[in-house]
């Protein structure tokens, strides 16, 4: 079984923000799949089971709030007797630009404080990671990740969110050191084609 969490915050007023991308990516791929979400307090969380990549997976969004993710992802991994080598925590990350996307296992959080809670809820940073850039603003970190997207970072937001979706299904596939080959590297259609015209 492998479990596939989305990060980000529960509610409305944290929709359409660079640190609830994860969210997104763990719902379209549900979408994608047929799955359903359930409520599940036991576990703090939402969840929903399918076939993703041929294998049964199990999508998770933690209802805690950011910095307390570890609070639902730990028990959901232990009840299900679950390893760290079959999670896959789905994040937003301000040192990636929009528009890119990146595989990594272990390694420390980042900075980032719903990874950094996973890792000490589980007593191991040896999970998988698939990042999805957001771009930071020096002066206003948190104001940034808890803003709304304009419209132009929306659309190469959408982009990103449908290619982490397929990024996820290959971790899967191919396993994590095959998918980053073949995701590290991405951009977006528009960015490519500016590239290009630019070279």
């Amino acid at each position: 079984m492998k479990i596939l969490v989305g990060l980000g915050n529960p509610g409305a007023s944290y929709a359409n923000t660079p640190h609830s991308v994860g969210f997104e990516t763990a719902d379209r791929l549900a979408a994608e799949i047929g799955a359903t979400w359930e409520e599940k307090r036991a576990f703090k969380c939402l969840l929903a089971r399918g076939t993703l990549a041929g294998q049964p997976v199990l999508l998770v969004k933690p209802q805690t709030f950011m910095n307390l993710s570890g609070e639902s992802v730990a028990p959901v991994v232990r009840y299900h007797n679950a390893t760290v080598a079959d999670l896959v925590v789905i994040q937003d990350d301000i040192d990636l630009p929009l528009g890119r996307l990146r595989i990594r296992t272990g390694g420390s959080c980042g900075g980032h404080n719903g990874v950094r809670n996973i890792i000490e809820r589980l007593g191991t940073p040896a999970f998988t990671r698939l990042k999805l850039g957001v771009g930071k603003d020096r002066g206003n970190v948190i104001g940034h990740v808890l803003g709304k997207f304009d419209p132009a970072s929306r659309a190469v937001m959408d982009e990103e969110v449908a290619a982490a979706a397929r990024a996820a299904a290959d971790i899967l596939r191919l396993g994590a050191d095959r998918a980053m080959n073949a995701w590290n590297g991405w951009q977006p259609e528009a960015r490519r084609a500016q590239s290009e015209t630019a070279s």
